[in-house]
């Protein structure tokens, strides 16, 4: 039996006085991706993202999710558009109806593959964790990894595709955790704050204290500070 398209609560619009620019709605992950794969009789359809690409430190994480059609949270979004405390809860609610897989890609795989390798190479990963092999992987972005299933491009994906934003809900949480975690080790960083972004709190940290082993010697901003100052990491 075809599955109905769950229906999500569409994002409630800015108040304010604004008369002159108008405002462009947030578009609303579907399930439509998925229907359509399902009408072609494929059935097990894992939604993949990553977070992490562009921070100057710790790891880059990516997600595999195989949603159950009739067992979706409600309130699945892009996880950009969540606040952190959304994103837990949805977290936990995904874990408890969904097949996921991760991967991690360390930050030694980053510096030595380059930063694309290596998200691909944690995508596969995330991929070969799930319990089930998908039929179909849907994949946000323009680049997909060497799947043993054929895979679709979507480029903002997390933003449409609910399969996506789920993936993208697992990845962003996982790697804040490991942040967090990092944090502990590293408290005068604020990994647990910016999340290893070249923020100003994280560029002074730099300045201050130097380079840890959970930066990614191979970003331009990090290898110009051994470069030009000759700093030998911690």
């Amino acid at each position: 039996m075809r599955p109905a398209s769950p229906k999500q609560k569409p994002q409630p619009a800015p108040t304010g006085s604004l008369t002159r620019k108008r405002i462009k709605p947030r578009p609303i992950a579907t399930f439509d991706m998925e229907i359509q794969a399902y009408d072609r009789g494929l059935k097990q359809i894992a939604g993949i993202d990553e977070a992490g690409r562009g921070p100057w430190a710790g790891p880059v994480v990516a997600a595999a999710v195989i949603l159950t059609p009739d067992a979706i949270p409600n309130g699945i979004a892009d996880s950009k558009a969540l606040d952190e405390i959304a994103r837990e809860a949805l977290f936990a609610k995904i874990q408890q109806c969904a097949d996921i897989g991760i991967g991690i890609a360390s930050v030694e795989r980053i510096d030595r593959d380059n930063i694309l390798a290596a998200t691909m190479w944690a995508m596969g990963e995330a991929v070969s964790a799930l319990k089930t092999g998908p039929c179909l992987a849907l994949v946000d972005g323009n680049r997909a990894p060497p799947l043993a299933c054929p895979a679709r491009t979507i480029i903002k994906g997390d933003a449409t595709c609910l399969s996506i934003a789920a993936a993208s809900i697992i990845a962003k949480v996982t790697r804040d955790r490991l942040m967090r975690d990092l944090a502990r080790s590293y408290p005068a960083y604020g990994f647990e704050k910016h999340k290893g972004y070249g923020t100003p709190q994280h560029q002074l940290a730099l300045a201050r204290h130097g380079i840890t082993p959970h930066h990614r010697r191979s970003f331009k901003p990090i290898r110009a500070r051994l470069d030009d100052k000759s700093e030998t990491p911690d």
